[in-house]
């Protein structure tokens, strides 16, 4: 006796089960997603492939491939290479498939060939959650996270970073001369330099200048900011951690009941400012209703945005973006002047009044300005502008009402901007730590929306079946 809990000998002969379903339980995973894919119409959602070809070798079911895909994204497995090393020694795959068990190629080329059929699938869960009340509409929140890129750092460039790296360039170049000539004039008893070697050093530098200044004149005629090489779609963004990755800002829209996703989106911008109204549509759009409410944080705030939402029926909840307050200065914020809409102008702290004083263009938005002469001697000149020779000015720009409406509605709504995180960060929580999923392996947008829709759909699927249970799962799930 070895003291230690034994394990049978690899030579002892077992009676396993006679049948594969032995294997797999009633209430098990697998037989929940057979249940779900058998009941999808996947002709109608647009899958290719779905009619057999009269001639040449038989192609795989796509009703396989889709429950090979979500077996994998619910388990962690998204690499086409190890979900085939799954089919092959994976009990519950042999079962979900059959034990039948397609090439690395055959499943990446489902996943490349499928995406919009793959976004309509993912879509009509969620009307399937919002048919079975598992999505009320009570409350939407609205939220962005960034997902890491097929694209390293050191292969996305802007103008600034260009131009450092060409300057480097030159100094290296430069100095290589330098030590080549103070070589030369040296007398000096040791071996010569290698020539050779030494102007294979300086081409080599060359054709790097070369190829950076081509960057930087493909960039400069794109118009883009910046350029990533490995997949063109992607951007370096700030993370909140406080990081930069390069990669997607993934919008979503998460209902308040059972924090299922709505709706999602794959999007380029570093910033969440141009996205409210369009996440909140697509919401209200898969909900079915005609009026909304959506919270979102300050990365949201813009009156353009909040003035389209109220033209949509859509009110929503979005906290003022500190960052822009003069109030963090310890001067007068633009909330403590009041703005009298009959007059068109505004009155400060003081008592003097701002008015109308031109239009300008900033950010591709007319805005409109409004100064005083009345600075000059003020008492209160110190905690309202640090311009030396002209006054205090306010800028009004389009949405302006909106955004007024806007402070009104969340002073007195207060809970709402508090449940906000509770509710959006869980989706984002649970796919990338506990699905691991918070990266992409594909490239470019179609691609890696497909990715996301496997993503969300999967996320979905599990919450609806931890809400409802195995066994009523299995119930409401019916072939269409």
């Amino acid at each position: 006796m070895s003291g230690y809990i034994e394990g049978e000998s690899r030579e002892q002969q077992t009676l396993l089960p006679g049948l594969l379903d032995d294997y797999v339980g009633e209430a098990h995973l697998a037989r929940v997603i057979d249940r779900y894919v058998e009941c999808q119409d996947l002709r109608g959602l647009g899958f290719e492939r779905f009619e057999p070809a009269a001639t040449g070798r038989p192609g795989y079911d796509p009703r396989l491939m889709l429950k090979l895909y979500v077996y994998g994204y619910l388990n962690r497995v998204r690499s086409s290479r190890r979900l085939e090393a799954e089919s092959q020694r994976n009990v519950e795959l042999m079962w979900l498939l059959g034990k039948l068990s397609p090439d690395f190629k055959s499943i990446a080329d489902f996943r490349c060939d499928n995406g919009p059929a793959v976004r309509a699938l993912c879509r009509e869960f969620s009307v399937f959650c919002v048919r079975q009340g598992l999505m009320t509409g009570d409350l939407v929140a609205i939220d962005g996270s960034k997902f890491a890129g097929v694209n390293h750092k050191g292969r996305n460039f802007n103008a600034d970073k260009l131009a450092k790296r060409l300057k480097a360039l030159d100094d290296k170049i430069t100095a290589y001369l330098q030590e080549l000539d103070a070589n030369d004039a040296a007398d000096s008893s040791g071996p010569p330099p290698d020539r050779a070697a030494v102007r294979e050093a300086l081409r080599i530098l060359e054709a790097r200048k070369t190829q950076l200044q081509g960057r930087q004149q493909a960039l400069a005629a794109s118009g883009e900011r910046q350029v990533s090489l490995t997949d063109p779609d992607t951007r370096a963004m700030k993370s909140g951690s406080g990081g930069t990755v390069v990669g997607y800002n993934v919008q979503m829209a998460v209902d308040s009941a059972h924090k299922l996703i709505v709706n999602f989106e794959v999007t380029s911008d570093g910033n969440d400012r141009n996205q409210l109204t369009a996440q909140a549509i697509a919401a209200r759009d898969i909900l079915q209703v005609q009026t909304l409410e959506v919270v979102a944080d300050a990365g949201y705030a813009k009156g353009c945005e909040y003035a389209a939402c109220e033209a949509a029926g859509i009110t929503a909840y979005v906290p003022e973006c500190a960052g822009r307050s003069n109030e963090q200065q310890g001067r007068f914020g633009k909330q403590r002047f009041d703005y009298d809409a009959g007059r068109d102008e505004y009155r400060c702290p003081a008592g003097a009044t701002l008015t109308y004083a031109g239009t300008v263009t900033r950010e591709n938005l007319p805005v409109r300005r409004y100064t005083t002469s009345s600075c000059n001697g003020c008492i209160l000149r110190a905690q309202c502008t640090t311009a030396k020779h002209s006054g205090r000015e306010i800028i009004r720009a389009p949405g302006a009402e909106a955004v007024e409406a806007m402070a009104l509605r969340t002073q007195a709504n207060p809970g709402k901007l508090q449940r906000r995180k509770e509710i959006v960060e869980h989706p984002f929580g649970t796919i990338k730590r506990t699905m691991d999923q918070g990266y992409f392996l594909m490239r470019r947008f179609p691609k890696v929306t497909t990715e996301m829709s496997l993503t969300v759909l999967c996320y979905n699927l599990r919450r609806a079946i931890n809400i409802l249970g195995m066994e009523k799962m299995m119930e409401v799930l019916q072939p269409v």
